[in-house]
């Protein structure tokens, strides 16, 4: 992991790399339209879809927040610079506070707090998003 804040390895906690983690992620276009749509819901902007079944409110509330990092990391792997990188430290960081609150939604093999140094915190949103994604998408 490198200390400017892009982790490309999450060897040191054993978080998977992130061709793997995100390898069936939907193209970051459709992923990006997808979490912005789902925060239209969360927010009350948007109706959710009556076909949908009804889902648990802290699990679907995880799974934005789960996504919304997921997409960020993606969107700073690919454009290293600062902003994305802050952005993608910030989500990652609101997703572990989340987490913290509810520690029955977090499903990776590391506790949260196992991953301390803020930019790594990103190696804990791979690790969720690869548990999640192997557990059928749960709150989706």
């Amino acid at each position: 992991m490198s200390v400017d804040g892009n982790p490309d390895s999450g060897e040191d906690v054993g978080a998977p790399l992130p061709h793997e983690t995100y390898a069936n992620a939907p193209n970051l276009h459709r992923e990006m339209h997808q979490v912005l749509a789902l925060g239209a819901e969360r927010d009350g902007r948007r109706a959710r879809p009556v076909t949908r079944p009804p889902v648990d409110p802290a699990a679907a509330e995880r799974a934005w927040l789960l996504r919304r990092a997921a997409l960020m990391d993606r969107m700073a792997l690919d454009d290293p610079g600062p902003g994305p990188i802050d952005a993608a430290a910030q989500t990652a960081e609101q997703l572990l506070l989340y987490d913290r609150r509810h520690p029955h939604l977090a499903a990776g093999s590391h506790h949260r707090d196992a991953i301390t140094p803020v930019p790594s915190r990103r190696l804990y949103v791979r690790q969720e998003y690869a548990a999640w994604t192997a557990a059928g998408r749960p709150g989706a």
